[in-house]
């Protein structure tokens, strides 16, 4: 509340900002960024879903977030944890109002898990930090619990535990499948869960702060084309919601098709190219409340130019709006996407092209029959963390022309949430009646 009075200059300002320079811009940002209310602004309500929608207290509740996977590593420093919070201070001065970040550290340099059931008590007083942060600056979490890939740990920390406790096991795939690697996952899972915040006194589980949670993720396979998969999401699903069934649950998927529905698997980035997973047969499980999908083009299709990008990702998204609608009947979250400096050609100027498209075609789903909550950009830093950039690493004060793209789609998005906020509480239906098929999406 104590930020009410300045919305309309904070909107105002940004369509400037590209014609300041970077350290004007970095002014700008600071003196627009409200101090935290002591209400504690977050504390609202559980972010919920109906039908294709999220709600928050029966309201639609759309978004424009972000990545930051870094945090809890970030904050293990007590020195370093300013940055934690500029990030989210910077966040929220642009609306973005949603932050994905990693809730697991396994194995390695700075573990939260240190072996299976041993834990760091320091890094998770510095999730503890997170948390506490994101619900200071009125951002909600989605917290992924492990990764598919090495990258802290993850499924082939998992497989490097069993196998030290003599447990046969002939690949990483055997994650999904090997009983006392998903006992030392369903332990982690229960830990985290129940952990009771040392700086706001409220347990995981029952803290609003947190959106949703992520079982993995991208996870991959290749044993089949899903079918491992389904049957681990089932089993870890049930357990998510035996400990918490007040938050939401995401798998953390990609979006790739599998066999469930032959034709879709053309819409993957090379047609037929599969990798394990299952977009539709995985999402339908009833423990899973929304749908993910990631893309990264540039990645994807190297070699293509930004046309042909531009058009996978328009049918990317409108083949995984139209399934989320209409056969998985619940919300999507494009909860990966970016264009990367490593790769040839790179400018700001495409950068701020590419997020301008997809934060364009976001919105026009999100108003066309509703189903697309909204995006989370990969990724948000602060100054001086050089070395944890990747290529796709936004500085919201050092970049102007892409932090004005960034907060006109906030703007965006938050207008469209009140539009659909009638009195009469009939939006849902109507979003139903009045929805194209196929909208028409900007390339």
């Amino acid at each position: 509340m104590a930020c009410t009075g300045k919305i309309i200059f904070i909107w105002g300002s940004f369509l400037l900002i590209s014609l300041l320079n970077v350290n004007r811009a970095r002014n700008l940002l600071v003196a627009l960024v409200c101090k935290p209310s002591s209400n504690n602004p977050i504390a609202s309500g559980f972010i919920q879903t109906r039908d294709t929608h999220f709600v928050l207290n029966g309201s639609p509740f759309l978004f424009n977030g972000f990545n930051s996977y870094w945090m809890m590593q970030v904050a293990v420093e007590p020195s370093e944890r300013y940055k934690i919070s500029n990030v989210f201070r910077e966040a929220s001065a642009v609306g973005l109002n949603v932050c994905r970040t990693w809730a697991f550290s396994d194995g390695g340099y700075q573990p939260l898990q240190i072996s299976p059931g041993v834990y760091d008590e320091l890094v998770f007083q510095a999730l503890d930090f997170v948390v506490s942060e994101a619900r200071k600056y009125g951002v909600r979490l989605v917290l992924t619990l492990t990764n598919n890939l090495q990258d802290y740990g993850g499924r082939p920390q998992y497989v490097q535990w069993a196998r030290s406790a003599g447990e046969p096991v002939n690949s990483d795939d055997d994650f999904y499948t090997n009983a006392v690697m998903k006992g030392y996952y369903k332990n982690y899972v229960k830990k985290v869960l129940t952990r009771l915040n040392t700086i706001t006194g409220i347990a995981y589980k029952d803290d609003p702060t947190i959106m949703a949670w992520e079982l993995i993720n991208e996870p991959r396979c290749q044993v089949d084309s899903g079918k491992t998969i389904n049957v681990w999401v089932q089993e870890m699903g049930s357990y998510v919601k035996s400990i918490d069934n007040k938050h939401l649950l995401g798998i953390g998927m990609e979006g790739f098709y599998g066999d469930s529905i032959q034709d879709r698997k053309q819409y993957n980035p090379i047609p037929g190219y599969q990798v394990g997973t299952d977009f539709i047969s995985n999402n339908l499980i009833k423990e899973i409340d929304f749908a993910t999908i990631h893309a990264y083009p540039d990645a994807w299709l190297p070699g293509q130019d930004d046309r042909l990008q531009i058009a996978f990702i328009q049918r990317w998204l409108t083949s995984h709006w139209t399934d989320s609608r209409t056969i998985l009947k619940k919300p999507l979250i494009f909860a990966e996407f970016g264009k990367s400096k490593t790769y040839p050609g790179f400018n700001i100027s495409a950068m701020d092209y590419f997020l301008n498209i997809v934060y364009t075609n976001i919105y026009n789903l999100a108003k066309n029959g509703g189903t697309m909550g909204g995006g989370l950009v990969w990724q948000i830093f602060t100054e001086g963390m050089e070395s944890y950039y990747d290529g796709y690493e936004i500085v919201l004060s050092q970049n102007p022309s892409t932090t004005s793209i960034i907060a006109q789609q906030s703007n965006k998005m938050t207008k469209l949430k009140h539009s659909l906020n009638n009195p009469h509480g009939d939006i849902f239906e109507q979003a139903k009646d009045e929805a194209p098929d196929e909208p028409s999406l900007s390339i």
